[in-house]
């Protein structure tokens, strides 16, 4: 039984996660950044979204029930917030802010871009929340079945760590012009993910 819980915790926030589709949209948001920062930045996003998901393993279900929240909601703002990201890269408007700003400004705006949008939602999002919670239930209470599922996060965490490290010599692959086109095009990728979200977030109210 405890296998049977090891295996589809891990299976369902692999998928959940996709730490191989977020490899390009790491690039895609980090576009002129040294080796350096996004180290930085893949290794803050990966934290933030471990306390994350870790944090909803212990409270969620509780909190948002006191805050009267729900996860449809969740699902709704972040496919707004995500929208606009999704804008920015479609026509350079990040690229052209970056440019505009200091060094000190600009490690600030990539602190922020590890927080959002990839810790928040691309991997802490209202899919991979939603199986933490669920898991949690699961687990009934039993501290051993509680700590493989927060190991479990960790791994997946981890998975995409590594994914977000080997964006980089694809970086340097595809050149200013190639990461200028994948930008671009992730940009509306995103921007139909985003949409996708707040289509699910309605559904799921009008269902409910």
């Amino acid at each position: 039984m405890l296998l049977d819980f090891v295996s589809s915790a891990f299976v369902t926030l692999l998928v959940t996660m996709d730490p191989v589709g977020l490899a390009p949209v790491f690039l895609a948001l980090t576009p002129g950044a040294s080796a350096s920062a996004r180290r930085r930045i893949a290794l803050r996003a990966v934290i933030i979204a471990f306390c994350v998901l870790a944090g909803f393993a212990l409270v969620g279900d509780w909190l948002l029930r006191q805050l009267g929240i729900t996860l449809p909601a969740f699902r709704i703002a972040g496919g707004i917030l995500l929208f606009w990201i999704a804008f920015e890269m479609i026509f350079q408007l990040r690229m052209e802010r970056k440019a505009s700003t200091a060094e000190q400004a600009l490690q600030e705006h990539y602190n922020d871009l590890a927080a959002f949008p990839l810790a928040i939602p691309l991997m802490a999002g209202p899919g991979a929340i939603a199986a933490v919670l669920l898991f949690s239930g699961r687990a009934g209470g039993d501290p051993v079945r509680f700590g493989v599922l927060i190991g479990t996060v960790a791994l997946v965490t981890a998975a995409c760590y590594l994914a977000f490290r080997f964006a980089e010599p694809i970086d340097r692959l595809l050149g200013r012009t190639g990461n200028l086109v994948l930008t671009r095009l992730l940009g509306v990728v995103l921007a139909a993910l985003a949409v996708q979200f707040a289509i699910d977030g309605v559904k799921a109210v009008i269902a409910g």
